[in-house]
């Protein structure tokens, strides 16, 4: 794969990632730049093009890192802004292969507004405004699409949640998992 192509197959995927950690989208765009350098720099290193995505994702989490410990704060950071990122690589991998098919099953409102919010990176606020609708009515039909979605794993599979809460595992059910 060339530089090009694996920007253009990772790009969004990385905006969302990092739209869930940093709140600010002008960092993020900072933070995708600053991605992408590194990518560049260090592709050569990379010994194995099978553990791409995840090289890449261990790239991100540690510029998020980085970015929250050069911020200066009043206060004690947030739990969340820490995020380590020590999931199941193997596992999220798998399951993210489903994310398009099953969101593609979706009512089309609940797909479109996931595939904005969760895979091209909007933010929920100017989606809203976008559509001329009060943000917490988004927020509603957001959260709604996302249990929607939800519900489609758990018809697909059994899952197994670590101590935080991240799936640490799955078994398929038989039959019911033909869409990813």
């Amino acid at each position: 794969m060339t530089l090009d192509e694996v920007w253009i197959a990772y790009r969004t995927r990385l905006k969302a990632f990092l739209y869930a950690r940093v709140s600010n989208p002008a960092d993020v765009d900072d933070l995708l730049q600053e991605i992408s350098l590194k990518t560049v720099k260090g592709i050569g290193d990379l010994k194995d093009p099978s553990k791409l995505g995840p090289w890449l994702y261990q790239i991100a989490n540690r510029t998020i890192i980085d970015y929250y410990r050069s911020q200066t704060r009043s206060e004690a950071p947030h739990p969340d802004d820490l995020w380590d990122g020590r999931d199941n690589p193997p596992v999220r991998q798998h399951l993210e292969r489903c994310v398009a098919p099953f969101i593609a099953a979706l009512p089309h409102e609940s797909a479109r507004l996931l595939k904005a919010i969760d895979i091209d990176g909007q933010s929920q606020k100017c989606m809203a405004e976008h559509e001329g609708l009060p943000y917490s009515t988004l927020k509603s039909r957001v959260r709604v699409a996302r249990e929607e979605l939800r519900a489609i794993f758990e018809n697909c599979c059994d899952f197994s949640f670590d101590a935080r809460g991240g799936v640490a595992g799955f078994d398929p059910k038989t039959g019911f998992c033909e869409k990813c």
